[in-house]
């Protein structure tokens, strides 16, 4: 008789832990930091394909990223924060399953300057590219078209940090992007 009661016990233990980590409908979000402490990975799992919007606020409330990403109800994101100051802050995805929150601690390695950081990446949506710039006063960014024609050339006002997302749908070949701080120079041939 008590080893029936174990064995049930064990057994219900077992069905609640399935029914949480199968949980259809709560969407769930792990925030994992990096070999290099200056990135965390987000990952989002829902349960509905449709608009989700990634939120980080400093430890003073001041958001500094949102991008929204449509038509996924799963994501993985690398977020740095290079040139970003230390502290905690919160990172938060929003959308038809809810709203789910982390908070992490960001600490700079011992011996990273503040040198302006330059980053780019293509977006999941066709023809879209990500520019996000910290710890600079102002960026020059030229894009070339695939034949090395120069199709945009803009000063960008930085101060600070900025996020900029360029529609190249009407740019043909592959899109170079040369991106200059007071720092340092970025180029990158998508």
């Amino acid at each position: 008789m008590k080893t029936k009661s174990v064995v049930l016990a064990l057994v219900m233990a077992l069905v609640s832990v399935a029914a949480l980590a199968a949980d259809p409908v709560n969407p769930k979000m792990v925030v994992v930091n990096q070999k290099d402490p200056a990135t965390f990975k987000v990952i989002y799992e829902g349960s509905q394909t449709g608009k989700l919007t990634l939120r980080i606020w400093d430890n003073q409330g001041n958001k500094v990223v949102t991008q929204t990403i449509s038509g996924v109800e799963s994501f993985m994101r690398t977020v740095n924060f290079a040139g970003m100051t230390a502290g905690e802050y919160t990172i938060e995805v929003s959308g038809a399953n809810g709203k789910q929150t982390q908070k992490i601690t960001y600490q700079p390695a011992a011996g990273v300057s503040t040198q302006s950081a330059i980053h780019l990446s293509k977006l999941s949506a066709v023809d879209k590219y990500l520019l996000a710039v910290s710890n600079a006063k102002e960026v020059n960014v030229k894009i070339y078209d695939g034949v090395n024609n120069l199709v945009h050339d803009q000063n960008v006002a930085v101060n600070g940090s900025i996020g900029l997302v360029y529609d190249l749908s009407k740019v043909s070949g592959s899109p170079k992007f040369e991106v200059s701080s007071a720092n340092e120079t970025k180029v990158v041939r998508y």
